[in-house]
Order: C-alpha cells, then sequence, then structure tokens
C-alpha cells in the first residue's frame, strides 16, 4: 500500500512530498534543510530510493543535491535543466521504480520553466498521485515569467499545452499534488483550498475552463512584481546548493549591535511587531516571526548584506535561521536574545513609534501622509483616496519619495505596514503603523476608491 506525505513550508507557500511504499520511498521538491525530510522518512521506516525535482526552483534554494548525496538515492532531474552536478536526467515517459508495486513516471509539462516536469506515481500500473510541481496548481499554474521576459508568452501557453495534457493521461480522480500555491510567488494566482484533483481542476481552472488565448491574456493580465531575491535561487540550484550549516550564529552584545548598524548592516528584530513598536534598538528592522521572515527579508535586503538577527528566545533565531537558508541567507553574521533594553549601549535610550486602527487615521485625517504600501493588484481593489502608493518591496529604495510629515502606513492586515514602519523609523521619520484590516478604512469613513 502507498502513501504520500506532506511537508508543508508555511514561510515559502510551498510543500514538499514523501511518497513510498515496501520500505522505500521518493522526495519531490525536497526544502534546503533536509534533516525533517531524513526525519519523516526514518519515521516512516523507509529508504529514501530517490530525490525528484519538477524544475529548478526560482523561489528557493533545493537540498535535493545533498540529500542524494546523504541517503545515496538517485538524483532525479529534468534532462533539459542546465546543471553542473552529476544527477539523473529524466525525460517524457521515463519510469523509476521504487518497489515491486510502484512507479514514478515522468510526464514532460514546461510552461513554469521550459524543462518543468511532473511525475506520476503508479501502484501496480494504476496513477493513484501526480506531483505537479510548478506546472498545475490548485485553481491556476506556476507564473510562466520566472526564466526570461522574452519566453513569457510562450510559456503561458505552454502551461495551457501541460495541464491538458495531465488531464489526457491522468483520471478524474487522480490527486494533484503541487509544490507551489499556497502562499508562493511563483503561483500565478493563491490557491483557493488544501488538496484537488485532476477531475476537480478540469472543471474550475481555467487553464479548462478558457480558451488559450484568453487563458494567456488572462495570466499575463494578473502577474505581478518577482521578488528581487529571485534572480539568484535559479544560478545557485543549478551550480548546486552548498550543504546548510544550522549551528547557532555568533552572539552579539550591545556594542557589537551598534557597530554593526554604523557599518550599515542590517539588524533584524524578530519579535511581534507590537512589542518592536513599544521599544527597539534604534535603526532595527521589524520582520516578525510570525509571518513571512524569510520572503520579505530576502526581497529587501540587499543581496550579500550581512544581516544580525534580534529576538526574545534562541528557538525563535533557530527557526528563523532554518528559514533563511531556504532562500540562500545561509549565515547570520550575528545574533542576541533577550529584552531589547540589553540590546542598546549603557545610556543610550529604545526607540518606539504609535500604533493605530483605520478609525484612528480617520480622527487625525488633516495633515498627515497615508501610505499604501500593498502590492498594485491589492490596491486596485480598494485604495483611500489622496494616499502615497509605494509597495513595500520598493520602499527602501523609494523612502525619499515619502512626502513630508508624519506617515500613516497601512497594508492589508499590519504585517507589511509594520516592516515599512520600521524601514521608516530607521531613517529618522515620524511614522504610525496601522495595525488593522483594510476593510475596516471604509467603515471608518475613509474615502475608498475603487479601480
Amino acid at each position: 500500500m502507498f502513501f504520500v506525505d506532506t511537508l508543508e513550508f508555511e514561510g515559502l507557500g510551498n510543500r514538499s512530498y514523501l511518497a513510498g511504499g515496501g520500505g522505500a520511498a521518493v522526495v519531490v521538491d525536497p526544502p534546503r534543510d533536509v534533516d525533517q525530510v531524513i526525519a519523516a522518512a526514518a519515521e516512516r521506516g523507509v529508504r529514501i530510493a530517490y530525490v525528484a525535482e519538477t524544475h529548478l526552483h526560482n523561489d528557493y534554494v533545493s537540498g535535493g543535491l545533498e540529500l542524494a548525496r546523504l541517503t545515496g538515492a538517485r538524483y532525479l532531474v529534468p534532462a533539459d535543466a542546465s546543471v553542473s552536478f552529476a544527477r539523473t536526467p529524466v525525460r517524457d515517459g521515463d519510469a523509476s521504480e521504487v518497489d515491486e508495486h510502484l512507479l514514478l513516471r515522468a510526464i514532460a509539462t514546461p510552461g513554469h520553466t521550459p524543462h518543468h516536469t511532473s511525475y506520476a506515481l503508479e501502484e501496480d500500473g494504476r496513477a493513484v498521485a501526480v506531483f505537479t510541481g510548478g506546472s498545475l496548481l490548485i485553481g491556476t499554474v506556476g507564473r510562466p515569467d520566472l526564466v526570461d521576459p522574452r519566453l513569457t508568452e510562450q510559456l503561458a501557453r505552454a502551461q495551457h499545452t501541460s495541464a491538458h495534457r495531465l488531464a489526457e493521461r491522468l483520471s478524474d480522480e487522480v490527486p494533484v499534488l503541487p509544490t507551489h500555491g499556497f502562499g508562493s510567488f511563483c503561483s500565478s494566482a493563491q490557491a483557493e483550498g488544501d488538496a484537488t484533483t485532476i477531475g476537480d481542476e478540469r472543471t474550475t481552472n481555467e487553464a479548462f475552463t478558457l480558451h488559450v488565448d484568453d487563458f494567456v491574456q488572462r495570466i499575463l493580465a494578473g502577474l505581478e512584481d518577482v521578488p528581487a531575491y529571485y534572480a539568484h535561487m535559479g544560478p545557485v540550484n543549478a551550480a548546486g546548493p552548498a550543504p546548510v550549516d544550522l549551528t547557532a550564529p555568533e552572539p552579539a552584545d550591545a556594542a557589537q549591535i551598534a557597530q554593526r548598524l554604523a557599518a550599515g548592516e542590517w539588524v533584524v528584530d524578530l519579535r511581534g511587531r507590537v512589542a518592536f513598536a513599544d521599544g527597539h534598538v534604534p535603526g532595527s528592522f521589524n520582520f516578525e516571526s510570525t509571518g513571512k521572515p524569510a520572503t520579505y527579508l530576502a526581497w529587501l535586503i540587499p543581496w550579500g548584506k550581512p544581516v544580525t538577527l534580534l529576538a526574545d528566545t534562541p528557538e525563535r533565531i533557530a527557526d528563523a535561521q532554518r528559514e533563511l537558508t531556504r532562500v540562500g541567507i545561509d549565515r547570520p553574521a550575528a545574533a542576541a536574545t533577550g529584552t531589547p533594553d540589553t540590546w542598546v549601549r549603557e545610556g543610550e535610550k529604545l526607540a518606539s513609534f504609535p500604533r493605530a486602527c483605520f478609525a484612528d487615521l480617520a480622527a487625525a485625517r488633516d495633515n498627515v501622509v497615508v501610505l499604501d504600501v500593498r502590492r498594485d493588484s491589492e490596491r486596485g481593489d480598494g485604495r483611500i483616496e489622496g494616499s502615497v502608493h509605494i509597495p513595500l518591496h520598493e520602499l527602501h529604495g523609494r523612502v525619499g519619495e515619502v512626502p513630508d510629515g508624519t506617515v500613516w502606513v497601512h497594508c492589508a492586515g499590519g504585517m507589511r505596514a509594520a516592516i515599512a514602519a520600521s524601514l521608516l523609523d530607521a531613517t529618522g521619520r515620524k511614522v504610525v503603523a496601522i495595525d488593522d484590516g483594510f476593510e475596516a478604512a471604509g467603515e471608518a469613513g475613509l474615502g475608498i476608491t475603487r479601480l
């Protein structure tokens, strides 16, 4: 009897899979930190016989090469993917025997990348699951614009063809198990729901319900900015990522923190946004650990800039360090734990700024600057009249464009506004972080314009 275990990575919006039976298993699209994959296989009592990549990932560093090295598994990589390491190249139709009852069969599904490959898991000749990577997702498909702008439309058309190819080859009841689509920016749209099948997608996914020309137009119109760090992920994966080092960073005291800030390095406070607003090291940035610290930090930070992590506990440092390795930030320069008063030198004061809700903004509407840091698509659904729009991922380079005055900064729920407020606060701007759901803006009587 086969099994499929899902490994969820909420910070990246991705999933990896451990699947097998009869003492052997395959891992599909593993994360950088492979220790948890090895532990999952040990708990199942199975040997990892294969590690399979659906494509060279653009949104995270793969642990596939290291996992194959540690376990002795065969490393399956699409044949047309240009890589600098030894692997087992797979082409459309190639089958790998997991055990006497299970086969893993490659299905060429270009679109997310030119070489993208899905894998059908077959038990006694019958497909029982298909791992679709960045091809067919829940209600959508993977982005076609991450390889080369000149190929975007061509790849969008290939996504449509690949979706139909999967549906032609597989029965309606076959579960579709994608890697992307659970908050990942590799998805053309965000998934609604947690599970799907070929039949479900055939009736609801626009890859099936729209003519190819309409589908391509819809996909291209919905594409948003690509996270800046994506430019580094593909080359790292093609070269062969180095083993990950999760040992604790060098401890930093208040003097070292001040020195690092003075040198222009980033000091990142992982505490919740409420605690950060109440008191923090002047010049530090707030990427709360309960949000998506890796995704947004990797997007905003100048690539290669040293980063020092601050948190209330060593566990939060370790969790963030693990997430950061997944996006290629391998080693924090240093770290400190405890309370913020221990992170500043004697005689120095902590910085702070107020938090508010949209009702507070409505009461203080005159002579203030309202800064909206949501993405373009969110703003198109509704915006506060007179607000300034700078998406969060652009703010660090555009702080000078924010008008003079007290800045009331908002997003859709509060987390990104807290990051933005910390960026502005670090430059000496007077800021108020709106920690409120955007639907409350209209309820508070603020004028909302919709496109």
